[in-house]
């Protein structure tokens, strides 16, 4: 278990620029994006016991964080070939 916050900047270093344009510029994008920062700090929130939640609720919220994160890397693929 891991308790530091996988932030979409520290999980894509190479493509801050792209990120920050796209929530700029794509509505989905943002959306998602907002999404993700939010499952990722209640997932932050219960690996530190800031907000403890059963292991269960913990794995479905990681599940969520992962799905969410695999969305935005095929937007950020896609936006980088086009």
């Amino acid at each position: 278990m891991s308790n530091t916050p996988h932030e979409l900047h520290e999980e894509f270093p190479d493509q801050a620029e792209a990120i920050h344009a796209l929530k700029e510029l794509d509505a989905h994008f943002a959306r998602l994006a907002a999404e993700y920062h939010e499952i990722n700090r209640a997932v932050h929130r219960a690996e530190t016991n800031i907000e403890p939640i059963d292991q269960f609720a913990e794995t479905e919220l990681r599940k969520t964080r992962a799905a969410l994160k695999d969305q935005l890397a095929k937007i950020l693929h896609e936006a980088s070939d086009a």
